[in-house]
Order: C-alpha cells, then sequence, then structure tokens
C-alpha cells in the first residue's frame, strides 16, 4: 500500500508515520509537509531513509493532486492547531482547514483514492464541568473557536463530499494528544520546560477546566484500526477517559521537578475557553476491537517528560510569547 501523510513532520503525523514504519512492512509512505513552525524533519530521524519527503502546501491544488494519483490512501494531519492564535489571526486556519482540506478531497474523489481525515473533539464545544455528560457521535457540532469551527467545516466538507460524490472517506475525533515531537508552544511541553527552568507556568483562569487525554501512540493505533476496519461514510471518536483539570496537570508536572504545588501563575482566561471535553469512545472500541494500551495519564505523562528535557528549545520564545496554548 502506498499512502500519502500531509502534516506528516508535524506532531501527531511524525508519530503516525514512525509507528507505521516500524510496524508495517508492506507500507511506503510520502510525506507532505510545508513546514512551518509546526513542522520538523529532525522528528521523523528514526524512519530516515525509509520515506519519501515533498515540501508542499495542501491548498497547492496541482502539487496534491499529482501526489493523491500516486497513492492508495491519504491521511491529512496537516492543519492550523493553535487555538489561541486563531483568535487573532483565524485566516490561516480557514485557508488551511477547510480549503487544504477540500483540495485534498477534490482530489481523492477524482481518482478514487481513500481518505482519511484527522479532527478534533473540539468541533462539538463543551461540556458542563458538574456533570459526566460525554462526547458521542449523536453530539451536535458547536465550535467555540475559530480554529474548532475551521475543524468543524472541514468535517462536514468530507461528509459532503462523500454524501454527493462518492468520496471513500472515514473521519476521526479525537481528544488532547500528548507525546514525543509535540510542539513547545501546546500546553504540556510548555509547562514542563517552564518547571525545568525554575520558571513559572501560566494558567488561564482558575485552571479548573477539564480536558481528556490520549497519548500519541494510542491515537495512532486507532487510526489504523479505522483504516483496516473501518466502515467507509463513518465517523469515528477516539479517547481515553483520562480526563484531568489543566490545573492538576500543572501541578503533577511541578511534582516531578520538586517544586512547590503553587509555583505557577494565573492568568486572565482566554475567550470563548471551553470547559470540559470528555469523549465516549466505546463504540469504535466495540466497532474495531481498538483499546488504549499505555494506561493512566499520571504514568503516562511521566514517561512523557524527560523527552522535552532532550532538546534544544529556547525557553525565552515560550516564556514571554504572546501566542501560546497556556492550556489547550
Amino acid at each position: 500500500m502506498k499512502i500519502l501523510v500531509t502534516g506528516g513532520a508535524g506532531f501527531i503525523g511524525s508519530n503516525f508515520v514512525n509507528l507505521t514504519l516500524t510496524t508495517r512492512t508492506d507500507i511506503e509512505v510520502t510525506v507532505l509537509d510545508a513546514l512551518t513552525y509546526a513542522g520538523n524533519l529532525q522528528n521523523l530521524e528514526s524512519s530516515e531513509g525509509r520515506y519519501k519527503f515533498v515540501e508542499g502546501d495542501i491548498c497547492d491544488s496541482a502539487l496534491v493532486d499529482s501526489l493523491v494519483a500516486a497513492n492508495d490512501l491519504v491521511i491529512n494531519f496537516a492543519a492550523e492547531t493553535h487555538n489561541d492564535l486563531s483568535l487573532v489571526a483565524p485566516d490561516k486556519f480557514i485557508q488551511t482547514n477547510i480549503l487544504g482540506t477540500m483540495a485534498l478531497i477534490k482530489a481523492c474523489q477524482k481518482h478514487s483514492i481513500r481518505y482519511h481525515h484527522i479532527s478534533t473533539d473540539e468541533v462539538f464545544g463543551d461540556l458542563p464541568l458538574d456533570t459526566l455528560e460525554q462526547f458521542t457521535n449523536d453530539t451536535p457540532y458547536n465550535p467555540s473557536s475559530p480554529y474548532s469551527a475551521s475543524k468543524a467545516s472541514s468535517d462536514l466538507l468530507v461528509r459532503a463530499w462523500v454524501r454527493s460524490f462518492g468520496l471513500k472517506a472515514t473521519i476521526s475525533n479525537c481528544s488532547n494528544n500528548f507525546g514525543p515531537f509535540q510542539n513547545s508552544e501546546k500546553f504540556i511541553p510548555r509547562t514542563v520546560r517552564l518547571a525545568n527552568a525554575g520558571l513559572k507556568p501560566k494558567i488561564y483562569g482558575q485552571g479548573l477546566n477539564v480536558r481528556d487525554w490520549i497519548h500519541v501512540d494510542d491515537h495512532n493505533r486507532g487510526l489504523w484500526a479505522i483504516i483496516d476496519k473501518g466502515r467507509i461514510g463513518q465517523t469515528y471518536l477516539l479517547g481515553t477517559n483520562n480526563q484531568r483539570t489543566n490545573l492538576s496537570v500543572v501541578k503533577l508536572v511541578l511534582e516531578y521537578f520538586g517544586l512547590p504545588s503553587d509555583h505557577f501563575e494565573h492568568v486572565e482566561d482566554r475567550a470563548g475557553h471551553d470547559q470540559r471535553y470528555a469523549i465516549d469512545s466505546s463504540v469504535t472500541q466495540k466497532e474495531l476491537d481498538w483499546h488504549p494500551e499505555l494506561g493512566r495519564f499520571e504514568e503516562q505523562l511521566a514517561q512523557v517528560i524527560p523527552y522535552y528535557l532532550n532538546d534544544d528549545v529556547d525557553i525565552s520564545t515560550i516564556s514571554h510569547s504572546g501566542h501560546t496554548n497556556l492550556n489547550t
């Protein structure tokens, strides 16, 4: 099988490529990535020499068409995902997440190539803090930010192309990922690096917003379950029921470094900040026989933290940035 992985030098995409080339001997991988701030070919060092790389933009219709035609499957990780930045500069999110998706699905429909679309639980909006409610396939879309609105729009485009044009596609909506190669502007890497430097991590509001965390490897194993067993036209939810408040995550990191539990700063909450995410993945688990393998969040976090201490990141670029995801 020949697969085109868009955004394959980014966080989740590079982990997918590395996992695929480690566990699948019958796969040829082409990575298409624009190498923005979120993409880095160093993420793919362990797979060097085993994949083809093309630098380019998914909005480049001619390039996309030629690459899609040469493959059997397209998996689209390429996206603008910086929630805070979408509030001040939304145009790029519309361009990449909506128009880029359209370029891909048009090419896949034209050449009768299967397409898998990576999306997020943020398209559903948020849930109250004081309930046990979870997102399901029946939860209506209610995005809160330009980022999540652009992802919701792309999901709906895929569904429309399936119904109107016979696109062979599946969609997955996943909870918050963490793991190796995550960019320093994201919540967990940022908190780890600041704490390691003795600086105070910042946290929006009271830090009571809840996120449902999934290790990137569990996510990517779920994607292969969808590719192998998923039904065309279906949407699958991927989550591990690792719900934690942002405040509790910060305190876990502080504890890891032996810092006081109050060694952080509260800052003004961001506009439209979702309260709680929680995914019910029971339907996906039952239908596809996919189950998270990596255990409790606290154990996974302790294993991930050392990764962020071994890469070369200028702490000044994240400690004073005006556009960082303090809490995803």
